[in-house]
C-alpha cells in the first residue's frame, strides 16, 4: 500500500481539499475492461466507472485505436476557426440517434456543466424569457449557472451569490411522499402541485425552461414517473415552455436504453449529454428542436475546446462499440441481477430502505431506523471504506449521503459482478451488525 499511500499524501500537498474523494483513498494506475489497477498492483472491481463514464470500459480497443488514429492526424483546429470531420460526423450521428422533431441540430462542448450552461442560453434566446425551473435532488454540474440549478447544498457551500431567476421544486419521488398513494395517483397530485408552482412562485409567461434528469444521479437514482413526465410534457407545450432533459449520466445505454427518456415516451426539445460518450474523454452535447437550437444568436454557443476532434473521434468508436456490443441489452442483464441481490439483501438488513433503479442504474437507500428520520450517512461510509480495503470501489449518493449506487461498466462479465455484489452485500451486513457468514 505505500505507492497507493504515497500517491495520496502528494495528493494532499497540492490538490485543495474542496476537490473531493467520493470512495476514499483509492488510486488508479491503469485499468481494463470492469478492473482497476490501483499504485500498488493491485486489482479492485470498478463499481463506480468513473461517476457513469465508462460504460464501454476502460480501454475498449477499438476506442483506444481511434483516439491515436485521431491525435496522429489532427489534435486540435477550434470549430469556430476551421471545420473538421469528426465533429461533424459526430453530430450527424447524434441526431441521427435522437431526434428532436422534425429537425434536428446538435452541439458539441466538453462537460455536463456546459451543456447544461448552453442548453439554458440557448432556451432563454428561444422564449425571451428569464426564469428557469428545476427541482430539488437535482445535479447538473459545478459550475456558477450549473451549482445554482443544483440542489445539494453542500455543492454550494460559499458559493454565492447564485444565477438569478432560478426557481426550484419538488421532484416527484414516490419513495420520499408516496404515502401509499399508486403512480398515477401521486403523478397527477404532483402536477398539481406544480401547476400551482406556476401561479404562486414564478409565472409561467416568464418560465424559458423546465430542467430535469428523468432519473436523477446524484440526487439518489429516483426516477421520475412515466405518467407525470408525459403531464409535465403537456403543461410546457401549453405554455410554449421548453424542456429540457438532462441525460448526463443516464443516457448510452445506462438505463438499458439510449436515453432514459425513451422509457417514458416523452421527447424533450432540448437534451443534454456527456460522461459515458466520449468512452473515457471530455466531449459533451446538446441535441435539440432545429426550430430552438437555430434561435440562438451567432457566437453565443461553444467555446474553444468543444468537440476537439480526439475527443470526437473517442465518441465515434464508443458509440460503435455500444451498438456492436449491444449494450442496452447487457445493461438490463446486470441491472437485473443487481436489483435481486439487492432485494435479497434488503430482507436480512433492516437498514436498507429501499432498492431502486433503471437497468444497470442501481441503488438502496439507507436508513438508521425504521422511521426514515436518521440517514445511515455514516454507515455507508464505512461500507465504501470496507469495500475498498476488499476489492470493490464504490460510490455514495443523495442530500445525505446515504445511498449506495452502481455504475459499473456495463461490460462487467457475470463473475466479476457477482463477486462484487459478494464483497458489497456483506460489507453491508457486517458493517450494519447483522451476522453473515464470509462470501466465498
Amino acid at each position: 500500500m505505500d505507492q497507493s499511500r504515497d500517491l495520496i499524501a502528494r495528493r494532499r500537498n497540492v490538490v485543495p481539499p474542496a476537490v473531493a474523494q467520493f470512495a476514499g483513498d483509492a488510486t488508479a494506475e491503469r485499468a481494463e475492461g470492469a478492473i482497476i489497477i490501483d499504485s500498488d498492483g493491485r486489482e479492485v472491481i470498478d463499481f463506480a466507472g468513473g461517476i457513469g463514464v465508462m460504460n464501454v470500459g476502460h480501454s475498449d480497443p477499438t476506442v483506444v485505436e481511434a483516439i491515436c488514429q485521431q491525435a496522429r492526424k489532427l489534435q486540435h483546429a477550434c470549430i469556430h476557426v476551421a471545420t473538421y470531420e469528426p465533429y461533424v460526423a459526430l453530430c450527424e450521428k447524434l441526431v441521427d440517434m435522437f431526434p428532436h422533431g422534425d429537425q434536428t441540430r446538435a452541439m458539441l462542448v466538453n462537460s455536463g456543466a456546459e451543456a447544461v450552461e448552453n442548453a439554458i442560453k440557448i432556451a432563454r434566446q428561444a422564449t425571451g424569457r428569464p426564469a428557469v425551473i428545476c427541482f430539488t435532488e437535482s445535479f447538473h454540474g459545478r459550475t456558477l449557472l450549473a451549482t445554482s440549478l443544483t440542489s445539494k447544498v453542500g455543492y454550494k457551500a460559499g458559493c454565492g451569490p447564485f444565477a438569478p431567476e432560478i426557481y426550484r421544486t419538488d421532484y416527484p419521488n414516490l419513495f420520499r411522499d408516496g404515502s401509499r398513494l399508486d403512480v398515477e395517483e401521486f403523478s397527477e397530485r404532483a402536477l398539481d402541485s406544480f401547476r400551482r408552482f406556476l401561479v404562486n412562485t414564478v409565472r409561467q409567461a416568464d418560465v424559458a425552461a423546465v430542467i430535469l434528469e428523468c432519473i436523477q444521479g446524484e440526487g439518489g437514482f429516483v426516477q421520475a414517473p412515466a405518467s407525470w413526465l408525459r403531464g409535465l410534457r403537456e403543461l410546457c407545450d401549453e405554455h410554449g415552455i421548453i424542456l429540457i432533459f438532462d441525460e448526463v449520466q443516464a443516457g448510452f445505454c445506462r438505463t438499458g436504453k439510449w436515453a432514459s427518456y425513451q422509457h417514458s415516451g416523452v421527447t424533450p426539445d432540448l437534451s443534454t449529454w456527456a460522461k459515458s460518450m466520449g468512452g473515457g474523454l471530455p466531449i459533451s452535447a446538446v441535441i435539440g428542436k432545429a426550430s430552438v437550437m437555430d434561435q440562438a444568436a451567432v457566437g453565443t454557443l461553444g467555446g474553444t475546446y468543444g468537440g476537439n476532434p480526439v475527443s470526437c473521434a473517442a465518441a465515434l468508436a464508443t458509440i460503435r462499440r455500444m451498438e456492436e456490443l449491444d449494450l442496452n441489452t447487457r445493461a438490463e442483464q446486470v441491472g437485473q441481477r443487481i436489483r435481486q441481490r439487492f432485494l435479497e439483501l434488503a430482507t436480512r438488513c433492516p437498514q436498507v430502505a429501499d432498492v431502486r433503479g433503471l437497468g444497470a442504474m442501481q441503488a438502496i437507500e439507507m436508513y438508521e431506523d425504521d422511521s426514515r428520520t436518521r440517514p445511515a450517512t455514516s454507515l455507508v461510509h464505512t461500507v465504501i471504506q470496507d469495500c475498498l480495503s476488499k476489492g470493490v470501489l464504490v460510490i455514495h449518493a443523495g442530500s445525505h449521503g446515504n445511498i449506495l449506487r452502481v455504475l459499473c461498466p456495463l461490460v462487467i462479465t457475470d463473475e466479476q459482478l457477482d463477486q462484487g455484489l459478494d464483497i458489497l452485500c456483506h460489507s453491508i451486513m457486517e458493517c450494519s451488525g447483522q451476522t453473515e457468514s464470509s462470501p466465498a
